[in-house]
């Protein structure tokens, strides 16, 4: 962390210390995917070896030059984006920011992505032969191009389908997978997942939204769609969060509008074993490290001697 005369201030708790599909972790609190760049640019600006972790902008198996601007509408309590997956692609990845990124301490968490099965397959066999990853993250909202578009989390045969060919290259890393919250279900592609050799899941992605200008009667976001983030999602979020917590058995990661440490507590009191912060660092880069600080405090003044003694702890009905 840096404060405001621009000096460094590392961050650790006991309170926080925890793991996750075996990873051990300095804290729970991860800088979400597309949110943080590849995490080396932020260097300046955060302590990143007080981070959880970092889950790394997508990487497809090409480059990828992204949607027509403008990309990012800040909605009422929220954000809208449609970057359309830029990213430098994999192979750049390995050879321009991984090994920047094995400088530190932090647990590196790389997301991938693409439209048809094979994509994935070479994304994943591509980082196969780095150093410095600790997980995988399949983003597996994006639509299958070989199946007429159908998204791959909206299909729990289709999930098990993709999931079951990353398992047969015998990943050495855990595989993660990210969920979509816009099926009707969340149980039978959470369980999926789980059935298919996935070591943990996170939710929830973005949802699907379209923002308007009245006056111009034109969208808001260059590619019409759009997915909304940040604080208005977060109630939705946490009941995604809770309904796949019930429904299987690896751990959850929770994301969906966490802006401060008690944010935080309560996706980890809904069933989750870590969280993503994503659209609060757009505003405030050092994000991921103040709710991890705010989330040390919420535990201390509850007496909770470590953050996995939250987990799980939903309580149905007022007090």
């Amino acid at each position: 962390m840096v404060d405001w005369a621009g000096n460094r201030m590392s961050f650790r708790s006991p309170r926080l210390a925890t793991s996750l599909c075996g990873i051990p972790l300095h804290n729970p609190v991860l800088a979400a995917s597309g949110t943080f760049a590849y995490g080396v640019e932020l260097d300046s600006l955060v302590d990143l070896n007080s981070i959880g972790g970092i889950v790394v902008k997508g990487l497809s198996a090409q480059p990828i030059a992204g949607n027509p601007p403008p990309r990012i509408w800040e909605a009422e309590a929220g954000m809208i984006n449609s970057i359309g997956l830029q990213n430098i692609g994999v192979r750049a990845f390995v050879a321009e920011k991984l090994p920047a990124l094995r400088r530190f301490e932090t647990k590196i968490f790389a997301n991938v992505f693409g439209y048809a099965i094979e994509d994935y397959l070479e994304v994943v066999r591509v980082l196969e032969d780095a150093e410095g990853i600790a997980a995988y993250e399949l983003n597996v909202s994006c639509p299958n191009t070989k199946h007429g578009g159908i998204f791959f989390s909206a299909d729990p045969a289709l999930l098990s389908g993709l999931l079951g060919q990353v398992m047969r290259l015998r990943p050495a890393r855990p595989v993660i997978v990210k969920l979509s919250p816009n099926v009707a279900r969340i149980e039978p592609v959470a369980k999926a997942a789980e059935e298919s050799g996935a070591s943990a899941i996170s939710l929830v992605n973005t949802f699907v939204s379209l923002a308007i200008d009245a006056r111009t009667r034109r969208t808001r976001i260059g590619a019409g769609f759009g997915g909304l983030s940040g604080p208005a999602i977060k109630p939705i979020a946490l009941r995604f969060v809770y309904e796949a917590a019930k429904a299987v058995k690896i751990p959850v990661i929770g994301l969906g509008g966490i802006g401060t440490g008690e944010d935080a507590a309560e996706f980890f009191i809904a069933g989750a074993s870590a969280v993503q912060v994503g659209t609060a660092s757009f505003w405030d880069p050092q994000s991921p490290l103040r709710i991890a600080r705010e989330l040390d405090q919420f535990l201390k003044s509850e007496r909770v001697g470590n953050v996995r003694e939250l987990v799980g702890t939903l309580q149905f009905g007022s007090a």
